[in-house]
């Protein structure tokens, strides 16, 4: 659905021929595909093949029948065409052409638009879905609403994984600081998701709602990777990728259950035990330290094991890693500390 509404936005050609036929009052039923699915249930019209425009759109509108457009909306198919879709898919709608097009829809896998002359409304239909198209003006409040809400959950998040860092710094981690930044990397998740759905529809009108977007959420998805590497044991069997699926699919009573988060997550053989101490490999913080290459932070945590060890490594020590020269020693050492100091100083202020 979120494909077929963006094909649809403002500022496509497609979506300025709808409402073309909006604004002469007309109606209309067109059908975005043209496969041999859609064919076999076409009778009659006239065949075309021929470039669409905005302007041709809204000329056959004027005939009855229904359009059929190529896949990617770059040509019409076929225009005055009857559709016979099997009668015995179930349809909610009453009038015939939104019936038609809800029972072509729920047969095949394509996209179908109406018109509706009487209401002055667009309907998208896919599949078991149909939306009717929110005016601009209207998304666009639904989308600064998510934006907000979105920068509330995004400063919560800043303030719990900077506490798990002067936590882990500190020795002193426990299952719950882990699982409430997982929980709230994924709120912002799908907060984000659902402001990209409005940027899809707002089409050439999202340019802000995207930089904006992106602004919140960068780091995000990096930092729970890292997160979910420090603290998930060594198992084959369970990896980053398998986490972060199982975290997705939460649902939202079971997202808000920090017990549940932890036992679906397994960041501890103690399971939903939220009080069990754990401790971090070091990955999160070592990637913090700038220009320090991903294999290097691979060889020092293969190395030591554990973040309490690798801090507590002299600058000899660190030197012995692979990949790390002297003056590597010496930064990585430095990184640290830097970070560790930043870390407890905002646990404190």
């Amino acid at each position: 659905m979120i494909e077929a509404l963006g094909s649809i936005s403002p500022g496509r050609p497609l979506r300025e021929g709808l409402d073309r036929i909006l604004q002469a009052n007309m109606g209309a039923l067109i059908v975005v595909g043209d496969g041999p699915d859609v064919l076999s249930i076409c009778s009659g019209g006239f065949l075309l093949d021929s470039e669409f425009s905005p302007q041709r759109l809204s000329e056959l509108a004027k005939m009855d029948g229904a359009i059929i457009l190529a896949a990617d909306a770059s040509r019409i198919a076929r225009a005055n065409v009857h559709l016979v879709p099997n009668p015995a898919v179930a349809t909610s709608e009453t009038g015939t052409r939104h019936r038609t097009a809800e029972r072509v829809a729920r047969s095949i896998d394509v996209p179908v638009i109406t018109v509706s002359e009487d209401r002055s409304v667009i309907t998208v239909y896919r599949g078991e879905h149909q939306r009717p198209l929110v005016p601009v003006e209207r998304l666009l409040a639904r989308a600064n609403q998510a934006l907000e809400t979105l920068e509330g959950y995004r400063d919560r998040l800043d303030v719990v994984t900077n506490a798990l860092s002067a936590l882990e710094v500190e020795d002193m981690v426990t299952v719950r600081d882990v699982v409430t930044v997982l929980q709230r990397t994924e709120m912002v998740r799908r907060i984000a998701e659902e402001v990209d759905g409005y940027s899809t529809e707002l089409g050439s009108d999202s340019r802000l709602v995207r930089l904006q977007l992106e602004e919140m959420l960068a780091g995000v998805e990096e930092e729970r990777r890292q997160i979910l590497r420090d603290y998930l044991p060594a198992d084959p069997a369970w990896e980053v990728s398998d986490a972060l699926a199982a975290l997705s699919h939460l649902s939202t009573e079971r997202l808000l259950d920090l017990s549940k988060v932890a036992s679906v997550l397994r960041v501890s053989a103690g399971g939903s035990d939220l009080e069990g101490a754990v401790r971090p490999y070091g990955y999160r913080l070592l990637s913090k330290i700038p220009r320090l290459p991903e294999q290097v932070v691979r060889n020092i945590v293969d190395r030591y094991g554990g973040l309490q060890q690798v801090l507590r490594a002299s600058v000899e020590d660190l030197d012995t890693v692979d990949g790390i020269e002297v003056a590597g020693a010496h930064f990585v050492k430095e990184g640290l500390a830097r970070l560790a100091e930043t870390s407890i100083l905002d646990r404190l202020g």
